[in-house]
């Protein structure tokens, strides 16, 4: 409203000037009105360049808006910190949103105060208002994972999925790996590798954050690949209360044709390894774990796909080669 009274009032007048006037008046128009809409000071200038009570109702009417936002995220932020009094893990957070609500009250009291002021509380305000209930949610998360891991039947010693328990019922799954072939390891880039499969170099691959293998060997990955799985493990911890684990991630070439002789037409042809494009991961081949049905493996199944890891048909559990342990990036 403000840029149509001044532009719209000064009209008449730049019509008798000439151009380079014209331009020059334009432009400070334009100033005062972002002047205007961005503090209680800049409407006094808006006031001396149009008709007074046209700007002051314009500045009234701005003001009165900020501060009624102000005032809403205000009383948000205040159930927030009722909410979550004692469920945070860390009360720094609360402590926080409470310091900046303090700032908001006064903001709020203080007569005639800014705009931007009011602009400015407001958005630190609902910063602080998302991290706490974000501790919140990954408070709630840790502790339901607790509770369900309070609640799972202890794993026997020994057995199978498909082995009966007392009474003839199904046993819970063992936590004993289903894996009985000679064991193979993850792999780092290729040196020199010209980006084909099993052959990616140092360049194409990033490793993850939080975990190795058991010789020490970073998990590797494609770059955007592990980009996302790094996003996705943030959201795995949060629900369960540990990082997701892993078995294997990158295969290089040689590692492709060792396990293809090792274990035959299990392991993929050299050169089509799914794992050789750095977009694949395994978790480890325990049923207890990650096995169907269990809750880490339905999550991941649930939630990957929102990050761009997927089950690919042929590993799930009705396809042609089920792998429960099995996952691929496809962005």
């Amino acid at each position: 409203m403000a840029a149509v009274v001044l532009v719209g009032g000064g009209a008449g007048a730049w019509a008798h000037v000439d151009r380079r006037e014209r331009e020059r008046d334009e432009q400070a128009a334009v100033v005062r009105v972002d002047d205007a809409v961005g503090s209680w000071d800049g409407d006094v200038s808006l006031w001396g360049a149009s008709d007074a009570a046209v700007g002051r109702a314009v500045t009234v009417t701005t003001r009165d808006a900020a501060g009624a936002a102000l005032a809403a995220v205000a009383e948000q932020a205040r159930s927030t910190l009722a909410a979550t009094e004692g469920k945070v893990e860390d009360d720094a957070v609360r402590q926080a949103l409470a310091a900046v609500l303090a700032e908001a009250d006064a903001a709020s009291a203080a007569p005639g105060a800014s705009v931007a002021t009011a602009r400015r509380v407001a958005a630190s305000l609902a910063a602080a208002d998302a991290t706490v209930a974000q501790a919140h949610t990954q408070w709630q998360q840790a502790q339901d994972a607790a509770a369900a891991r309070a609640a799972r039947p202890a794993a026997p010693s020994g057995g199978s999925a498909s082995g009966s328990g007392p009474g003839g019922g199904k046993a819970p799954p063992s936590c004993e790996t289903t894996y009985n072939g000679p064991p193979f390891y993850t792999s780092p880039a290729t040196d020199g590798g010209d980006g084909s499969n099993g052959k990616l170099p140092p360049s194409a691959l990033t490793a993850v954050s939080w975990d190795v293998d058991p010789r020490g060997t970073p998990y590797y990955l494609r770059n955007d690949a592990t980009a996302a799985l790094e996003r996705l493990n943030v959201a795995f911890r949060a629900r369960f209360g540990h990082d997701l684990d892993l078995d294997l991630t990158y295969r290089d070439y040689a590692t492709q044709v060792a396990m293809r002789e090792a274990l035959g037409t299990v392991a993929a042809v050299p050169g089509t390894s799914s794992h050789g494009t750095g977009l694949a991961m395994d978790v480890p081949e325990l049923p207890c774990e990650y096995g169907w049905g269990t809750p880490q493996r339905d999550w991941l199944v649930a939630n990957g796909p929102s990050y761009g890891w997927v089950v690919p048909s042929w590993a799930r559990q009705n396809g042609s080669n089920p792998e429960y342990w099995h996952f691929e990036y496809r962005g």
